[in-house]
């Protein structure tokens, strides 16, 4: 169990701090007047002591979509201060309302170091018609918490052969583990994974996480960037701001996060991620500018800048999981271009595709759980301005405007081939506003499998 354990209660325990969700214009009858005076507008809180203790009233407004009652339910945790136990008072909410407060809870509670919130008491009419959705809910909160645990450690523990460690022990939960080391990327011929990490002492991984699911049909594939430190390679990067490409992993964190989140559950669908780990560095054997790379799919890369280095790590990632798994679908995550948090800043991710319908899904599960989206282009010109005179493509366009989203996108596209898919970038979006991982990325990927490939007659 990673953060705060969550109980469900029918009534709550005297002398715990009750978060109590007021809506505007509307006062709940066992308030014994502490809401006089208190409209319930959104964000509006009132600290109040009583003969059964701590009460926080918290203004929800008018809550309308799942993604608002996790605001509030967040808004507690705020509230509570430095309280080691949290009631949260759903009495009165639809199980579904009552769900959302406590995940928006449960994430809020979780930090790097060891949070004060250790427990969240869930109070309820009914315990026994919240405990089944809860229980799937608690599955996705799980999937983020571990995706934000792997993105926080920092690049000397967490290095390549250390994440493969921590992926290996999802076994636990039924979920197939096979970690492809140099040699075996080598007799492969996994070039562009091999060129990114070479430079450093601890060689490259491909992670291939398995979870079969019941249905007899091809499963859904998560390719996430799993660059465990990004010095830019021999392209080095500024000083300033390096400290954080420690969470240059966040992509293959956050499929590690929503498989988990699959077995958690125990979905029927049949899923798998494919994760390229390496560590961007300079060293004896570090791949250069101008170098060529023969790729796993036996295309051949100009390379333009090494610290475009995800493009490539991905590059062999995508062609491994489309041509040993044939997946229906194949979505990934990287924490790609500075272009994209230049365009979308930490508000939205990049989501690019050569299929719509993929596409449209994806954003849908995203709304879902607060994880949103926003379309980018790959136009012909992105594609053409990848033309090599030395080899099939340039990773990435030459020029001072580099790297850039779309012609990345346009990069990983080539090696998507004909399989339906989506590449989200997620540079602007894998941090906080206080530099904390968020998860993004692990519900958004569990939710679009729950809502789309998890229904038999649609196969």
């Amino acid at each position: 169990m990673i953060g705060a354990e969550v109980r469900l209660r029918a009534a709550p325990k005297p002398g715990v701090p009750l978060a109590v969700p007021v809506p505007a214009g509307s006062a709940p009858g066992n308030l014994a007047g502490l809401t006089a005076g208190f409209s319930g507008a959104a964000g509006e809180v009132r600290d109040a002591a009583t003969a059964d203790g701590r009460r926080l009233l918290l203004g929800a407004g008018r809550p309308r979509l799942g993604t608002d009652w996790e605001a509030l339910g967040a808004s507690a945790v705020r509230a509570a201060g430095p309280a080691k136990r949290l009631g949260l008072d759903a009495r009165g909410l639809p199980p579904d309302a009552a769900v959302a407060l406590a995940t928006g809870a449960a994430l809020a509670a979780w930090h790097p170091h060891e949070a004060p919130l250790r427990r969240l008491d869930l109070v309820v009419d009914q315990p026994a018609a919240v405990q089944v959705p809860w229980a799937r809910a608690e599955a996705a909160v799980q999937g983020a918490l571990f995706t934000r645990e792997l993105t926080a450690l920092p690049g000397n523990v967490l290095h390549p052969s250390a994440f493969a460690a921590r992926l290996e022990a999802l076994a636990e939960h039924g979920i197939g583990v096979d970690v492809l080391s140099r040699k075996r990327l080598q007799r492969m011929g996994a070039g562009a994974l091999l060129a990114v990490g070479a430079g450093a002492k601890h060689g490259p991984r491909l992670a291939v996480l398995r979870w079969r699911g019941q249905f007899a049909v091809p499963p859904v594939a998560f390719v996430g960037k799993g660059i465990t430190f990004d010095t830019g390679g021999i392209s080095i990067k500024p000083a300033e701001g390096m400290e954080r490409m420690t969470s240059d992993m966040a992509g293959a964190a956050a499929c590690a996060g929503a498989m988990l989140a699959m077995a958690l559950r125990n979905s029927p669908a049949p899923a798998v991620a494919v994760l390229a780990i390496a560590e961007n560095t300079t060293g004896a054997g570090s791949y250069r500018p101008g170098d060529v790379l023969a790729t796993l799919s036996g295309r051949t890369v100009e390379v333009v800048d090494t610290d475009a280095e995800g493009r490539l790590v991905l590059a062999d990632a995508l062609h491994y999981a489309a041509s040993r798994f044939k997946p229906q679908a194949m979505l990934d995550l990287a924490t790609l271009t500075g272009a994209m948090v230049t365009a979308l800043g930490g508000h939205r991710a990049g989501i690019f595709t050569n299929n719509a319908a993929l596409q449209a899904q994806a954003a849908a599960a995203g709304d879902q759980v607060g994880e949103a989206l926003w379309p980018m282009p790959i136009g012909a010109r992105h594609r053409a301005d990848l033309d090599s005179q030395i080899a099939d493509l340039k990773q990435c366009c030459s020029g001072p405007l580099l790297p850039d989203a779309s012609h990345a996108a346009a990069f990983l596209r080539e090696f998507a081939g004909d399989t339906p898919w989506v590449h989200l970038d997620i540079a602007g979006v894998r941090l906080d506003d206080k530099g904390l991982p968020t998860g993004f990325g692990a519900r958004l990927l569990d939710r679009l499998v729950e809502l789309y490939f998890e229904h038999p007659d649609r196969h």
